[in-house]
């Protein structure tokens, strides 16, 4: 039940500040101070760099295995997005795979580096 709860706080967060950085974004996209190439271009770095930044707070907090948390995280998001593009209707193509491999990869990146950065435990001298 704990890794459930680790794992939506998370995700939460995850979502809540993509809506938040999306919902900028479109505004400057809205009134025009941002070309649509441009939108674009933010849009996926925004999304790559939160997922990594998700990544790297579930490997810190992970023992061991920092690649099997970004996977955990990727398997969420991706799902999410594939439950969402099967709810509205869209078709299943190459470039949406691509997109999702992208974030796996993203995530997984993520959790290496955050086990990588985890600060060494002390140990009692024995």
């Amino acid at each position: 039940m704990i890794t459930i709860k680790k794992y939506s706080f998370r995700f939460l967060y995850t979502i809540l500040s993509l809506l938040l950085c999306f919902l900028i974004l479109t505004a400057l996209y809205h009134f025009n101070i941002i070309s649509n190439p441009t939108y674009r271009i933010f849009k996926l770095a925004i999304l790559l760099i939160n997922i990594l930044i998700s990544g790297m707070i579930l490997g810190k907090k992970a023992m061991n295995k920092g690649y099997l948390e970004g996977i955990k995280l990727g398997a969420f998001i991706i799902l999410l997005f594939l439950f969402s593009t099967l709810l509205t209707g869209q078709e299943l193509k190459l470039k949406l795979l691509l997109y999702d491999g992208i974030i796996m990869t993203t995530a997984i990146l993520g959790g290496m580096i955050g086990i990588n950065k985890k600060k060494p435990q002390k140990s009692n001298g024995a």
